[in-house]
Parts: structure tokens; sequence; C-alpha cells
């Protein structure tokens, strides 16, 4: 009975190693199908990173893109309203640089996306910074508006006045208008340095502090007693003329022609002899070389002196 019990054991324990094998292909087919799985997935997720920066450096190129246009547009704005540009066009060039290099396929790659949007932001705040400027010159040049008008009219008055000093003189004849013309004598042009010292008609430019310009009104018994505008000219070895309003610069019509004057005097003309001392601070340096200071009344020049300034 024992042997026949090993007979009928024998099939059942020789079909069990045949199961454990089956399992075993089934868990390795299993892991293998999982590899996969997670293979095409990192590579999937791999396109789909490559293809979210590649968007989004595609993103930011355009932004570059767009604020080179701001740039040109900041640029000839602030060129029409006077301001400097020179900046300005440095980076304008820098970021034409940067988008070529951006184009390159192979250099493209190498641009974090960190770095370009970093790039994107500080071109941002120049803009930012530059349009603040743009508000300032505008501003500014507003100002210069307003004051050019209310000079306009200054002028205006001025120049009526001219024309009724001219229409109570149409009753004199051409001998007394020459007679009765001012004439200066003793001219005399000093700098003042900062300490106060005085120098004559050649000085050094850091010795100009200010400008001491005097001279004598001869006596003239046939000029008429009257108020009179005295208008001095400072010439730069240029030919242009010293102007600033701040420090009382305007405008006065003579011959017709509006000339630009650098400071103004009022006086009352009795007919005798009269010292006038007038003094010019400049806000800006002088030019190096000979100048020319000129004095007119009415619709004549009165007088003229000279000056030299020194390196």
């Amino acid at each position: 009975m024992s042997n026949q019990s090993n007979k009928e054991f024998t099939p059942y324990s020789s079909q069990f190693p045949k199961k454990n094998n089956y399992g075993i292909l089934k868990v390795g087919t299993g892991l293998f199908l999982l590899i996969i799985a997670l293979l095409v997935y990192f590579i999937q997720n791999e396109k789909q990173q490559n293809l979210l920066k590649e968007e989004a450096l595609t993103i930011a190129f355009l932004q570059l893109d767009s604020i080179s246009n701001e740039l040109d547009e900041r640029i000839l704005t602030i060129t029409k309203l006077g301001g400097e540009i020179d900046t300005l066009i440095g980076i304008k060039k820098k970021l034409e640089k940067e988008k070529i290099y951006f184009l390159n396929k192979d250099k493209r790659q190498k641009i974090t996306l960190s770095n370009l949007k970093d790039k994107v932001k500080g071109y941002r705040e120049l803009l930012l910074i530059k349009d603040e400027e743009i508000n300032q010159l505008t501003h500014i040049n507003n100002q210069l508006s307003i004051e050019n008008i209310e000079l306009k009219n200054e002028t205006k008055a001025l120049n009526k006045s001219i024309n009724d000093i001219k229409f109570e003189k149409n009753n004199l004849n051409e001998k007394v208008k020459l007679l009765s013309k001012l004439k200066i004598e003793n001219f005399q042009i000093d700098a003042i340095d900062v300490k106060g010292k005085k120098r004559s008609g050649s000085f050094r430019k850091r010795h100009i502090n200010q400008l001491q310009i005097s001279f004598v009104l001869s006596e003239n018994e046939v000029a008429p007693i009257e108020g009179k505008k005295l208008w001095i000219r400072v010439v730069a070895p240029d030919n242009n003329v010293y102007f600033d309003v701040t420090t009382g610069s305007g405008s006065f019509i003579h011959l017709g022609r509006e000339l630009f004057y650098t400071a103004k005097k009022e006086i009352l003309y009795d007919r005798s002899q009269q010292r006038i001392v007038v003094y010019y601070e400049k806000n800006k340096p002088y030019l190096i070389g000979s100048h020319i200071v000129e004095v007119y009344t009415d619709d004549y020049l009165v007088g003229s002196g000279s000056f030299i300034v020194k390196s």
C-alpha cells in the first residue's frame, strides 16, 4: 500500500515546477512592460519639457523683439525733445546682437529661461526709466514753450514801445537824430573770481565767477530826458550770444530783426554823464577765445568792447 501511494504522488510533484516557472515569466514580463512604460513616460516627459522650454524661450524672444521696437520709439521721442540718446543706442545694438544669438539653434540651447527672463525684466525697467526721463523732458519743453510765449509777448510790448518812440521823433530831422544818439566812453570788462579778485581785459576761464561790464554814457544836451533800456549782448567766439532765460536773457527788435540779448539794464537818462555797471553770472563755462560785448538802446548800437578768455 505504501508503494501504491508513492506512485500516485509522483505525477503531482512533477507538475509543480512548471507552474513556478510560469509565475516567474509572468512577473518578468510585467517588469519588462513596466520598464518600457517608464521609458516611454520619461521620453514623452522630456519632449514635453523641451517643447515647453522652446515655447517659453520663443515668448521671451518675442518680448525682446517688442522691446527693441519700443527702444526705437524712445530714441526717436528723446531725440525730438533734445535729450541724450548715446546710451540708448548702445543698448539697442546690444539687444540686436542678443536677438541674432538667439536665432542660432545651437546657441539657443545654451540659453537658460531664467537668464532670458532676467534680461527681459531688465530691459522693461530701462524702458520705465526712459519713460520718466521723457516725462521730465516734456515738462521742461512745455515750460520753455510757456517762457517763449512770455518772451514773445514782452517783445511785442517792446516793439510797440519802440514804434511809439519812433512816432514821437518823426518830426525831428536826421541831424537831431544823429546828435541825440548816446555814446559810450571808457568801456571796460572785468572778471571777478569767487574770492572777489578782479582781472581786466584778458583772463583765464577759471577766474570768471562774474563779468563786470562798465562804461560811461557821455553827456548829451540834445538827447531827450527819458527812461532807457540798455540791452547787453555777450557774443562768444562761435558768434552765438550767451543766452539763459533764468539769468534774465531775452530778445529785442533791432532794425526790424529779432536779436537775443544776454542782460538788460534800465536807466533814467538825464543828459548828464552817467557811469553804468552791469554784472553777469553765467551758469556754464565760457568758450576759449575773443568775446565781443555790444550795448544797444532804442534801434541802434551804442558801443562795444571786448575781452579774451584763456584756458
